[in-house]
């Protein structure tokens, strides 16, 4: 007996496929932060390390601005979920705006290290701020990962892509953010924490 499957559990598996997929991607990513803040602690027993190096006052602010993120790209799926397109635009709009303040303010949270006197590389440079800058850089490179699946995002939106029963497209992205949120969160209270 054939068994026939209705569009809609085909869109189903196949969203739970994506999500699945995207969990191991971001469980992989995880782990290699993971292995960078495990070297970051068998480090800082060198002679030479920095416990005196604080976190630059922009990390602060650009953490406030990833947590708004958050929100407002998980407002955004909410919205859609009620096929309420014109908050869904809101906060996708607003998410990106929010994306850029928080590029933004950690490349002003790199000058303030440099204004400190702590280099990526040369005489100034250090274990310790080597690190600072391998970890946030590398946060940066997934976070344009994300801004490049937010402006996706929003483009399919205007194109009409998404409703209530098709919102694959901004749970994927949410769950993204989300994670970049989580991950920055990690960072900094580590960075912040751990000297």
């Amino acid at each position: 007996m054939e068994m026939t499957m209705s569009v809609q559990e085909h869109n189903q598996r196949k969203a739970r496929s994506y999500k699945l997929i995207l969990l191991f991607a971001m469980l992989s990513m995880f782990m290699m932060f993971a292995g960078l803040t495990s070297a970051y602690l068998v480090s800082s027993s060198r002679k030479d390390w920095i416990h005196t190096m604080i976190v630059p006052p922009a990390f602060t602010i650009s953490t406030i601005l990833i947590v708004l993120c958050s929100i407002t790209i998980h407002l955004a799926k909410k919205a859609i979920q009620k096929d309420n397109r014109k908050d869904t635009t809101m906060y996708l709009l607003a998410t990106l705006v929010l994306g850029i303040a928080f590029v933004f303010f950690q490349f002003k949270g790199f000058s303030q290290v440099v204004q400190m006197g702590y280099y990526f590389t040369g005489s100034g440079s250090s274990v310790t701020s080597s690190f600072l800058y391998v970890l946030t850089i590398l946060h940066l490179a997934h976070l344009f990962a994300g801004m490049i699946s937010l402006l996706i995002i929003i483009y399919n939106h205007f194109k009409q892509k998404y409703n209530s029963t098709q919102s694959t497209g901004i749970e994927l992205g949410a769950m993204f953010w989300h994670f970049l949120d989580f991950l920055w969160v990690y960072l900094f209270l580590f960075l912040y924490f751990v000297k």
